[in-house]
C-alpha cells in the first residue's frame, strides 16, 4: 500500500493520519520517538503492508512482472494500488469525494510534520504542490512516479521499466486490487488490521 490507502484505511481505522503517512521514514521502535497515538499510526501502517505482501493475490500481481523486474515489483505495486484507489474512489471512498478528502488529510497531516525529518517535510511538501492524492487516478503520472523514484535511487533504476508490465497487464492488476482491497476496508473499518 503506498500514501493514498494508508490514508484511507487509517481514516476507516479511526488511526493516527500522520503516524500512517509517515512510517516509511521511521526505523525502530515508534514508541520511543513519538507520542503513543502517532506510534500506534506507524504500527498500523506496519501491519497493513505486511499483510498486504503476504496476501495471495498480491503475490500473483507480483508474478506477473517481468523476472528481471519482480525485486522492484512491490514498489511499483504499492504506487499501482493508489492508483486504482484514486481512479476508482466513489467504489471504496468515504462520504467524501477525493478532493476534499485530500485537502482534510492536508489539514490533519500539517501541523505534525516538524515531528518529523527534513526528507519527509520535503516529501510531504512536494506531495501537497503536485496533488499527488488525485493525480494518482492519471496512469501517465504513475510512470512520471516511477521515473521520479528511479532517478532519486539509482539501486531502482528498474523502476522505470515496470511501467510496461502494469500496461500490458492493467486490466489483471485491476481485478486483483479489487479481489483484495475490499477485505482491508471491511478490516479496518472493524479494527481488525
Amino acid at each position: 500500500m503506498n500514501l493514498l490507502a494508508h490514508m484511507h484505511l487509517a481514516t476507516l481505522a479511526n488511526s493516527s493520519i500522520i503516524g500512517n503517512v509517515a512510517a516509511d521514514f521511521v526505523k525502530g521502535d515508534p514508541y520511543r520517538q513519538y507520542p503513543t497515538k502517532i506510534a500506534d499510526g506507524i504500527m498500523l501502517h506496519r501491519r497493513i503492508d505486511k499483510r498486504t505482501d503476504q496476501l495471495d493475490a498480491v503475490k500473483q500481481a507480483k508474478s506477473l512482472f517481468q523476472p528481471q523486474y519482480q525485486r522492484v515489483a512491490p514498489i511499483t505495486l504499492d504506487i499501482v494500488w493508489d492508483h486504482f484507489l484514486s481512479r476508482y474512489w466513489h467504489r471504496y471512498g468515504l462520504k467524501l469525494d477525493l478532493v476534499t478528502f485530500n485537502n482534510n488529510m492536508q489539514h490533519q497531516i500539517n501541523p505534525y510534520i516538524d515531528l518529523f525529518g527534513t526528507e519527509f517535510k520535503q516529501f510531504i511538501q512536494h506531495m501537497w504542490q503536485d496533488n499527488w492524492l488525485i493525480r494518482y487516478a492519471n496512469l501517465q503520472f504513475i510512470g512520471k512516479v516511477l521515473n521520479g523514484m528511479a532517478n532519486r535511487r539509482p539501486k531502482l533504476i528498474s523502476l522505470r521499466n515496470t511501467f510496461m508490465d502494469i500496461e500490458q497487464h492493467y486490466d489483471q492488476l485491476a481485478q486483483i486490487f479489487d479481489s483484495f482491497y475490499p477485505l482491508l476496508v471491511h478490516d479496518a473499518t472493524f479494527n481488525k488490521l
